[in-house]
């Protein structure tokens, strides 16, 4: 049967059928977990060994277990105190990016340390931002890129941290730094490389974070015709196995984790240019496939929308809008991507405010209107009558504020009094949020313990 994008959800035999070819994988294909002393662990809790170095099967009701422990509910706190709380109904949250380049203008270099704090406070200034993720900061040594780039958040805004994770080390930091703030003020995660492989990196970040109630979300990243089947629904299979066996590690690791599903980072490839795309129709489709098993699975879903365009154009404008829409109407729960050009690897100030309007844009979309008896407005329409107005009437002006979209960033006027071209004038409104930023989002205190903890680790 074909699937086709207009039928959502996915029906539940589709739903069911992918469970069904994922549980397979882990149990006949299987699994490369590649540190020895986890390994081990997952033997002991009913994993078998392969005849390969580090090959583990994962028998269905081993996976069922584990999987029941992790919560349906994910708690993530902001640091000005108040939280948001993820379950496979929520409405989607959206976050910041990761990435390596930064653009301003026509100039893509690569981003760094200042940069991140543009971002963070531009993001802590935008509405439809609840996360900010780190970066690869170019003058921060790689090793400590994690937990520089937690501060440097920190230091800037009062939002959700995502950690760019790179190291044990870092995590172990990390861990240090969480009672400074309370609440899961950051996450964590980390994503299976592919084709069934967990990287022993990604396993000493999940081993190293665990314990401490810390949010992870578990990422499969395949990518279609490359490290998963060409087609979506085997790609799906393999990347939810991948999510699965994720889980299965977390939930070993610390039983009852926060976990968020996340195969909406799934890819397919340009056979003629030989890219990865991000911002094609099949993007739309891998997120719809994340909130649907999510939802399934009883764990809120997480997604990315991206464009392969590198300029704040047209381009950008379709993909991401298309994106934006697809992933919402689909019921995913967190939405990366603010911000984000060139296939994932470079985030611009102009099209974050861009983003922030499309999400603002898309979700007044999705909010539909009622009618009922009173918004149908019968009275209204009789007493106004043939030929008359409704411009003047106490009713527009005291409702037309929750009926008509507004938006702040978009141009409605006539050619003649029409302002500068969309990019230019999200980057004048950039600007002007930056220049409003009040200073340093927390007290000296917390800021100083930050900055101890994280010389003390790295010097």
């Amino acid at each position: 049967m074909t699937q086709r994008a207009g039928d959502l959800p996915l029906p539940e035999e589709t739903v069911a059928r992918i469970h069904e070819s994922s549980l397979e994988i882990l149990e006949k294909v299987g699994v490369r977990v590649e540190d020895d002393a986890i390994a081990g662990k997952l033997v002991r809790g009913g994993a078998r060994p392969g005849t390969k170095a580090n090959e583990l099967f994962f028998p269905r009701q081993m996976v069922r277990d584990y999987l029941s422990r992790a919560p349906s509910e994910v708690r993530l706190s902001a640091r000005d105190g108040t939280e948001t709380v993820l379950s496979p109904e929520s409405p989607p949250c959206f976050w910041t990016v990761p990435c390596l380049f930064f653009q301003t203008g026509g100039t893509v270099r690569p981003i760094t340390s200042p940069d991140l704090c543009l971002v963070s406070r531009l993001a802590d200034r935008l509405p439809s931002v609840q996360a900010i993720v780190g970066v690869a900061m170019e003058d921060v040594p790689p090793h400590r890129r994690d937990v520089a780039g937690l501060r440097i958040i920190a230091e800037n805004s009062r939002k959700h941290i995502r950690v760019l994770c790179v190291t044990p080390r870092g995590m172990e930091a990390l861990v240090r730094m969480k009672p400074v703030f309370p609440g899961a003020w950051f996450s964590v995660g980390f994503t299976a490389h592919g084709p069934l492989r967990w990287t022993n990196l990604a396993l000493n970040i999940f081993a190293a974070s665990a314990g401490h109630g810390i949010p992870a979300t578990v990422n499969g990243e395949p990518m279609a015709g490359v490290t998963g089947p060409v087609s979506l629904a085997g790609t799906i299979a393999l990347g939810n196995a991948e999510i699965l066996s994720g889980i299965v590690i977390n939930q070993m690791l610390e039983p009852g984790r926060p976990v968020i599903y996340n195969l909406g980072l799934a890819h397919t490839f340009d056979m003629k240019h030989a890219t990865a795309v991000t911002g094609g129709p099949e993007n739309g489709l891998f997120a719809k496939a994340s909130a649907c098993l999510g939802r399934f699975y009883r764990l809120p879903s997480s997604s990315w929308v991206s464009t392969e365009s590198v300029f704040e154009d047209e381009q950008a404008g379709m993909e991401k809008m298309f994106g934006f829409l697809t992933h919402m109407s689909a019921g995913v729960n967190v939405i990366w991507g603010i911000g984000q050009l060139e296939s994932e690897k470079t985030i611009s100030l102009a099209q974050m405010v861009i983003d922030d309007e499309m999400v603002s844009f898309c979700r007044r979309y999705l909010a539909g209107f009622p009618a009922d008896k009173e918004h149908l407005c019968a009275d209204l329409i009789r007493e106004v009558g043939i030929a008359g107005s409704f411009l003047d009437t106490d009713h527009t002006l005291a409702e037309w504020r929750n009926h008509l979209y507004l938006p702040s960033l978009l141009n409605r006027r006539v050619r003649q009094n029409c302002p500068s071209a969309l990019p230019e004038v999200a980057r004048q409104k950039a600007e002007e949020l930056l220049a409003s930023f009040a200073g340093q989002t927390h007290d000296d205190d917390t800021i100083k313990e930050l900055r101890r903890i994280e010389e003390e680790f790295f010097g």
